[in-house]
C-alpha cells in the first residue's frame, strides 16, 4: 500500500513536470514524463484498484 502511494506521487510529479516542460518545449522531458506516467500511474491505480476490488493489492 505504501509503495501504491510513493508510485501515486511519483505520478503526480511527473505530470506537473511534464507541463512545465511542455511550456519550455522541452520534449525530451516530456517524453520522459510520459513514460513515466504510464508505468507509475498504471501501477498505482491498479494496485489502488485491487486493493479496493479484492482487498489484497499487489501480489
Amino acid at each position: 500500500m505504501f509503495l501504491s502511494i510513493v508510485f501515486l506521487l511519483i505520478t503526480i510529479l511527473a505530470v506537473i513536470g511534464g507541463i512545465r516542460e511542455m511550456k519550455r518545449m522541452n520534449l525530451f522531458a516530456v517524453g520522459f514524463s510520459v513514460v513515466t506516467v504510464l508505468v507509475f500511474g498504471f501501477f498505482s491505480v491498479m494496485t489502488l484498484y485491487s486493493l479496493i476490488t479484492t482487498g489484497e493489492g499487489a501480489p
